[in-house]
């Protein structure tokens, strides 16, 4: 579990093909002593699992799967990373509640480092379980919804975020890591489940209440 808050921008020392998977080789400029084999850290919003661990680097294999849901792909050598590690019982939650489970791919269709914007653009099904004043993950960093757009939504970024990650970076037409809230994506189940039940039922569906002027 993390928090969004980053700690720490890393290096890709090495990236190399391991069985059907991939090995990253990170550099990080956060203290490494406390970390074991197994142990989990966030890398660009992702959660991965530590499999070797010394100096200021570390290991972590990479499944297809998180390569296919991930912007992981189109990681090279030297490529800067957000690095957070997990939280421990009784830290601060900063942020909010972060699992590192991305949900998949946005891409950036506006960023003003200057004035502090960030728009994304997301697939509908992502879009769906995000709301305003909601909570957001990109690229593993705890965000706040400011705005919602037709194909996706709006965040403000201050300058000391802009600084201390990879938002730096950044620019128009890349692609991020977006994680939902993890609360949206309860309630976005719950919704589907009680939607289907009403229309086996015959029950109140949401398209009656739209038909009925009750909600738009």
């Amino acid at each position: 579990m993390f928090t969004g808050i980053i700690e720490g921008v890393g290096k890709i020392y090495r990236k190399e093909r391991i069985g059907e998977g991939y090995r990253l080789s990170i550099k990080s400029p956060l203290p490494l002593d406390d970390v074991v084999n197994g142990d989990s850290i966030a890398v660009n919003g992702a959660c991965l699992t530590v499999t070797n661990v010394g100096g200021d680097l570390f290991a972590a294999d990479v499944s297809n799967e998180t390569m296919s849901k991930t912007t992981f792909s189109l990681l090279k050598a030297s490529d800067r990373v957000n690095l957070e590690k997990a939280m421990k019982s009784g830290d601060r939650l900063g942020g909010h509640i972060v699992t590192g489970h991305v949900d998949g791919v946005g891409v950036i269709e506006v960023i003003d480092k200057r004035k502090g914007l960030l728009s994304v653009t997301v697939p509908p099904q992502i879009g769906k379980q995000i709301v305003q004043k909601g909570s957001v993950a990109v690229n593993g960093v705890s965000l706040t919804v400011s705005n919602l757009t037709k194909d996706g939504f709006s965040v403000a970024i201050i300058p000391f975020t802009i600084e201390n990650t990879t938002f730096a970076d950044l620019k128009k037409g890349d692609r991020v890591n977006i994680e939902c809230d993890t609360l949206g994506k309860y309630v976005d189940k719950f919704l589907q489940a009680e939607e289907g039940s009403n229309k086996k039922n015959g029950g109140v569906t949401k398209e009656l209440l739209i038909k009925s002027g009750y909600i738009r």
